[in-house]
């Protein structure tokens, strides 16, 4: 089966920006540019709208097709923190078979037993299951003799090791960043440097080994400047955000909503400005979206009492083209971060327009207006800090493997 979807303007990490079509046999980009329609091509016409690589989503901890199709997202790493933890071979072919027909799902496996961080897991035969990575899941690991080991034997194997960012010591029982905020709201709040003191021992103790470190969130200002100086010496580091702690700060946590409760917490208003500087100079390699539904009984709670996380996966593409407009990005900058770069830590051979690579695609209107309401969202749950705010940018279709995927 052959289709062409032409009068399109193509955005693709490498190639840049520009207006033509694109062919597709099977599952596959065939040809780009100007193209002649084959005689037996199904002909989408794009209408002028903007077509690229659909968004590889790194660090969702559900599997949540109908929000994914919604936000033009085909492939997701699904973290370990599932039930049951990912960190046994069984389990991840499991969950690497969850998502199909309508998604693509690549396990990143537990880096611990259990995700506790004392014992290892079984790095080697869980990668042989289909993991794309391995974890420390929602917790840093604290003993650095773990850690120590757990980047060293995923160096062997080849495979990139997502970490949390927070130095466990100073957050336990903290659910807010300390500050006027935190303070006005009488919130047990532990300071922004305990991210900073995260970074920095894992730096040095990835640099020693030569291990890919990922840090799937680094929200402050001392964190991105440890994360640009460890660049420039050659560590093999990358680190992600997602919109909240783009577009927020934790102002927004002022009464007390609980669709505010992240981790990490947001922070004060100059580390926001500082992620937005971060994601313009490149220090920013991946945009996610923490996809993370959770459901009234974890949510209309008091606020120390509710579940941490965001339901994103619908909402990225839009607070993503919100945040790259503030950050001066262009589209084939913007979808670097949001496919091409959590493709290539995965492994994947995706992520970009190029001849040969899967199609996967991503239909959409970088300038379509729409409110984000938190009771009409697709998802499992709609617990998102964003709820009644206008933004622009709507997917108008979501391709996989060649094939258009309907919620």
């Amino acid at each position: 089966m052959r289709t062409l979807y032409r009068n399109a303007r193509l955005v693709c990490p490498e190639a840049g920006e520009r207006e033509g079509s694109l062919l597709v046999e099977g599952d596959r980009i065939v040809a780009t540019g100007i193209v002649e329609a084959p005689e037996d091509a199904a002909i989408v016409d794009c209408n002028g709208k903007w077509l690229a690589p659909a968004i590889v989503d790194l660090g969702v901890f559900a599997v949540d097709k109908a929000a994914c199709i919604a936000g033009g997202i085909a492939r997701v790493g699904l973290m370990p923190d599932q039930s049951p933890i990912l960190d046994d071979p069984g389990i991840v072919q499991r969950a690497a078979a969850s998502g199909k027909p309508e998604l693509w799902v690549h396990p990143i496996a537990a880096a611990t037993r259990d995700l506790r961080g004392v014992d290892l897991a079984e790095m080697a035969i869980n990668a042989e299951a289909g993991a794309r990575a391995v974890a420390t899941g929602r917790h840093w690991i604290a003993d650095s003799g773990v850690m120590a080991r757990v980047l060293g034997y995923a160096r062997d194997l080849d495979l990139a090791v997502v970490t949390h960012a927070e130095d466990g010591g100073l957050t336990a029982g903290a659910i807010a960043t300390a500050g006027e905020t935190a303070t006005r709201l009488g919130l047990p709040a532990a300071p922004a440097m305990a991210e900073a003191l995260a970074i920095a021992r894992d730096l040095m103790l990835a640099e020693q080994s030569g291990a890919r470190l990922h840090f799937r969130q680094v929200t402050t200002a001392a964190g991105f400047d440890l994360i640009r100086r460890a660049k420039v010496r050659g560590v093999a580091v990358t680190c992600g955000i997602t919109p909240a702690h783009l577009l927020l700060s934790d102002k927004a946590v002022s009464d007390f909503r609980t669709f505010t409760r992240l981790s990490p917490p947001l922070r004060d208003e100059a580390d926001r400005v500082a992620a937005l500087a971060a994601l313009a100079d490149g220090t920013i390699d991946i945009l996610c979206s923490g996809h993370d539904p959770r459901g009234p009984e974890e949510k209309r709670l008091p606020f120390v009492d509710a579940a941490p996380g965001m339901s994103g996966a619908e909402t990225l593409l839009a607070l993503s083209l919100t945040a790259a407009r503030t950050a001066e990005l262009s589209l084939p900058q913007l979808f670097d971060r949001l496919s091409r770069q959590p493709a290539t830590l995965m492994g994947l051979d995706c992520g970009t327009l190029a001849i040969g690579a899967p199609a996967d695609l991503v239909l959409f209107d970088a300038h379509s207006p729409w409110q984000i309401v938190a009771d009409t969202m697709v998802a499992r749950a709609g617990n998102t800090p964003f709820d009644g705010l206008p933004v622009e940018g709507r997917v108008l279709r979501t391709i996989k493997g060649g094939v258009r995927l309907s919620a």
